[in-house]
């Protein structure tokens, strides 16, 4: 799931979608359906309206709930709306196509995780690749 509220990204290009006529937005992963592209407490710049390809990270409404959004990756287009999947099968919790199937309303692509700017390690993995060299 998503949240819509957060840090004000500092990165032009925010300012060159707007120019294009496209509404971006900014949203928090929130869960671990999407692990390992997305982890929770990322942040997310979507372009609202931009075409979707197969393979795109996109935001929708949940079927069923249209107040709450959530990203998943845009498998297939059909005749019902877009097949969307989580990457982490096995996230508890996890609700996508496979549980609601095809989604229409599609709100945006994302474009960009824009916080945290890098991401580190966890401390026990970092460790144990210095050790190893």
């Amino acid at each position: 799931m998503l949240n819509q509220l957060g840090p004000q990204p500092t990165l032009l290009g925010s300012r060159r979608l707007r120019s294009r006529g496209s509404q971006p937005m900014r949203v928090r992963v929130e869960g671990d359906s999407m692990r390992p592209a997305l982890l929770p407490g990322d942040w997310l710049l979507v372009r609202r309206g931009a075409a979707v390809r197969p393979g795109d990270l996109v935001v929708a409404r949940l079927p069923g709930d249209p107040d709450r959004l959530i990203v998943k990756r845009a498998q297939w287009h059909g005749a019902d709306g877009w097949w969307l999947e989580s990457d982490n099968q096995r996230a508890s919790g996890r609700r996508d196509s496979w549980d609601f199937g095809p989604v229409q309303d599609v709100v945006g692509r994302v474009v960009l995780r824009y916080w945290p700017l890098i991401r580190r390690p966890p401390a026990g993995r970092a460790a144990s690749r210095r050790r190893a060299r």
